[in-house]
């Protein structure tokens, strides 16, 4: 995930319940934050020297249980959410980090895989 501040980010992440499960600096520009979600066994990796991608540009998409809950936990924690938007696809809410990376959470009622 490319962050222009890597502290910033990585208090903004945890600020949503991310668990900061490493932080490593290498050497001068090289450092790992590796950051996962709760309930989740994927991780987002921050740093420096790590992505050669602007910040801002990301895009992610992850599965929630419920957007209105998601959405309702990103205003307790201070951050700017969009309104739950209903489509026949899963419910979706958007918010955007710090630098502009943008989320999108998406609730559906039927996964085929679980």
């Amino acid at each position: 995930m490319p962050v222009t501040d890597v502290d910033r980010a990585k208090a903004f992440y945890q600020r949503l319940g991310f668990s900061a499960d490493h932080d490593h600096q290498v050497r001068d520009g090289l450092r790992f934050v590796q950051l996962t979600p709760p309930g989740s066994a994927c991780s987002i990796m921050i740093g420096e020297g790590v992505t050669g991608k602007t910040p801002g540009t990301q895009e992610i998409q992850v599965v929630v249980a419920d957007a209105h809950a998601a959405r309702d936990q990103l205003l307790a924690a201070g951050i700017e959410a969009g309104e739950v938007e209903v489509h026949p696809w899963g419910h979706f809410v958007h918010f955007r980090d710090p630098d502009g990376n943008r989320w999108a959470l998406q609730a559906v009622e039927y996964r085929p895989h679980g």
